[in-house]
């Protein structure tokens, strides 16, 4: 089975709980755990989050999100166009964060990469953000709940 989506919405705060909870609805087919779903949620969450503060610090944009639903794999892509990451792996790292005025824990990299399979950052300065991240779901039906 292949399923994808792409959607566009305003880079605001309002927004993230719209993107968390439509990925979480497009996995639904795949029969994921709570805690899959809560995983992914989590991840797509924090990248959102990023786009809209980091990405465009306030200003008016437009978050993009592109997922893509392969057997029990999704691949999500959440891209913005705004201001880009000067050093990719210093902002990967631990507790870093340029805005720690809106008390931002700088764990936002941390979790995507404890919640999902893979993730890729990719970004250049002025030229925007896009955060690539895949998650395996586990086939529950030949589990050991399986009668």
């Amino acid at each position: 089975m292949n399923n994808e989506i792409k959607l566009e919405f305003d880079a605001i705060s309002a927004n993230e709980s719209f993107a968390r909870v439509a990925v979480a609805a497009f996995v639904t087919p795949v029969n994921p755990t709570l805690e899959e779903i809560a995983d992914v949620k989590t991840a797509v969450s924090e990248a959102v989050t990023n786009a809209i503060i980091h990405g465009y610090d306030g200003k008016r944009g437009k978050v993009f999100l592109h997922c893509i639903l392969r057997e029990r794999t999704i691949h999500i892509e959440v891209k913005d166009t705004g201001k880009g990451i000067d050093d990719v792996d210093k902002a990967m790292e631990p507790l870093f964060t340029t805005r720690p005025e809106l008390d931002r824990s700088g764990m936002g990299f941390s979790f995507m990469e404890a919640f999902m399979d893979d993730l890729q950052v990719l970004s250049a300065p002025g030229a925007g953000t896009c955060v690539v991240m895949d998650k395996r779901f586990a086939d529950v039906s030949s589990g050991p709940y399986e009668e």
